[in-house]
């Protein structure tokens, strides 16, 4: 796991200080080369083999790489390719096998990566992304002037100037909690997309997507889908303990991050470390006498995080650093100290459970989605045109879009929540799914939720949290239920099969050979935490204060209804929607003010 960084031009800050910026990421190792005016940047954290000989940047043949991730199948790779590598390395794998098929071959590669290859004899830029959003890729192209980096800062540096407040990653921010597709927060930075590379040649940057995602239905019979689940994840779990160090496992005390535990634990026959956070106070948030179950029941070696108010606020700044840009997620301060600890350990990887929700159903509004869609499809022709009527007329009244239209002043902001979501149906994020050939197969409400979360909730906002807060402390997070073998084939099990009677019904069916009842059987807490009562505690009338001397100078919300939401918000009510307020005003403040 490393950082990356490179440009096309000889900029007025020194690239050595440039590459600084990245030593988070990897602390290890740090060095950059210069091809004429390409410049590539590199900081490594080491973890598949740790000589020197896989330091990069990377050269072969005239082609120079920088790579960020791990490669999980290079050694399969390297003898079912028949490539001629110098070192052990999985980065000279990438090289090999793009002199082998150009672009072509990204679809063989079974990791989470972010690279780019400069092939010096055609002058070419070729700049890729793993399938879900992993692994991170910031570019900027702008009057002939590339730039690409892990991270954004490094961009800025190279820029000599902090672009404009990007409006439109505002909208998407206030609904979504993050910005989607390819913007950023900064105007002229945009994020390759997941599952997609760019190639910069002769002047002109394209990019193209190289992965879709499986979803003609094959198994229908739930014995045959049990087996086969339970193959693959232990496959993907075996896959991604693929390492020259020690890997730990996160253990959140749920079913996910539990039964990865387990699975880990009865692959190594050892005892494994695991590693969970709680609070000090407000109990009622903490799941660690959960984890503690699954520690037990496993053997695991565990250590558990209690963090306190005074903890939580102290990071608060350093978090919001490391975010670069506002992320609504109130997880990044107890996953950023969490990650902290573990790194003071020495463990530089770690196993942890996200993807499950999206895959195997974990989330209680696709129960409640899935009540309404077996209504509507009881109705008549006409009253279910008459229903999508209603609904079309309503999208834009749901309780986040009504929130939306509140608090902003359109004239002064890009749009509002239908005005999005209409312009991600014309670019056709949501209409990729599913790729079926029957038109009835269209509707399955099953594989459109789970794309969808899949494709925003997933790869735009946890991914992005988890990538930015563990590599702040130089740690390595692998997902098992993202092995893209597990996604596509989870994407071919009958619908039927994966409602069954509970959510997570498959899953929990595998989980009884592995981990207590009391763990496959509680209600689903997600990584909570008490933010609202703790930044109340702490900065009280001043989080108001903030968000009203900012929009002072934008004019982006209504003061008045703001004001509203900070009093809802004193009561627990809309907290989530305040504290999105209040990280994008502590941010503009650092940034514009």
């Amino acid at each position: 796991m490393c950082g990356i960084v490179g440009c096309n031009f000889q900029s007025a800050a020194p690239f050595e200080k440039v590459v600084e910026q990245l030593h988070r990421r990897g602390p290890d190792f740090s060095s950059f080369k210069q091809v004429e005016q390409n410049f590539f940047g590199h900081t490594r954290l080491s973890i598949i083999d740790l000589n020197e000989e896989a330091n990069q940047p990377m050269i072969f043949d005239d082609i120079i790489i920088v790579f960020n991730g791990e490669i999980y199948n290079y050694k399969e790779l390297t003898k079912e390719e028949q490539l001629h590598c110098q070192t052990a390395s999985d980065t000279e794998v990438i090289i090999r096998l793009y002199q082998k098929y150009q672009e072509d071959f990204l679809n063989k590669l079974n990791g989470m990566f972010a690279f780019c290859i400069y092939d010096i004899k055609q002058q070419k830029y070729f700049c890729a992304r793993d399938r879900y959003g992993k692994k991170p890729l910031f570019y900027c192209f702008k009057e002939g002037k590339f730039i690409f980096s892990s991270m954004i800062k490094p961009i800025i540096t190279l820029l000599g100037t902090t672009p404009k407040l990007n409006k439109v990653a505002l909208s998407q921010y206030l609904q979504y909690f993050v910005p989607i597709e390819d913007n950023t927060f900064f105007s002229d930075i945009k994020k390759l997309e997941a599952g997609s590379f760019m190639v910069l040649e002769k002047g002109e940057l394209k990019s193209k997507k190289y992965y879709k995602i499986n979803t003609y239905k094959k198994t229908k019979s739930e014995p045959q889908a049990l087996k086969d689940i339970e193959e693959l994840l232990f496959k993907s779990v075996e896959a991604r303990l693929t390492s020259d160090v020690e890997v730990g496992s996160l253990l959140s005390g749920g079913i996910d991050s539990s039964l990865i535990s387990a699975l880990y634990t009865n692959i190594s026959g050892r005892k494994i470390n695991t590693f969970s956070v709680g609070y000090s106070d407000y109990k009622a948030y903490s799941e660690l006498p959960y984890a503690q179950i699954t520690a037990k029941h496993i053997g695991s070696n565990h250590h558990a995080l209690e963090i306190s108010q005074k903890e939580f606020i102290e990071s608060f700044d350093t978090v919001m650093n490391h975010l670069e840009e506002p992320h609504a997620d109130s997880a990044a301060v107890p996953l950023y100290l969490l990650t902290k600890e573990i790194h003071k350990t020495g463990i530089k990887t770690v196993l942890s459970g996200e993807g499950s929700d999206e895959l195997f159903l974990g989330y209680d509004n696709y129960a409640k989605f899935l009540k309404y869609y077996a209504f509507e499809k009881s109705l008549s022709s006409e009253q279910s045109a008459f229903m999508d009527s209603i609904i079309t007329a309503l999208q834009n009244n749901t309780k986040e879009s009504e929130y939306l239209r509140r608090v902003i002043k359109q004239k002064n902001l890009y749009n509002s929540f239908g005005e999005i979501f209409t312009d991600i149906q014309k670019k056709r994020l949501f209409k990729k799914v599913p790729h079926y050939k029957s038109e009835k197969a269209k509707k399955d409400p099953v594989d459109w939720m789970s794309y969808i979360d899949l494709k925003i909730w997933l790869g735009q906002g946890l991914l992005s949290k988890v990538d930015k807060m563990s590599m702040a402390n130089s740690l390595e997070v692998r997902t098992p239920f993202l092995d893209y073998r597990l996604v596509d084939y989870m994407f071919g099990v009958d619908s039927c099969l994966k409602i069954g009677n509970t959510n997570k019904y498959l899953l929990k069916q595998i989980a009884q050979k592995y981990i207590p009842q009391e763990i496959i059987q509680r209600t689903k807490k997600g990584f909570n935490s008490p933010f609202n009562e703790w930044i109340f505690g702490h900065f009280g009338n001043k989080i108001l204060e903030l968000i009203l001397e900012v929009n002072e100078q934008t004019g982006f919300f209504n003061a008045q209804y703001v004001t509203h939401l900070f009093e809802l918000a004193k009561n627990r009510k809309f907290k989530q929607h305040l504290w999105s307020l209040f990280v994008f005003s502590w941010w503009f403040k650092k940034n514009y003010m």
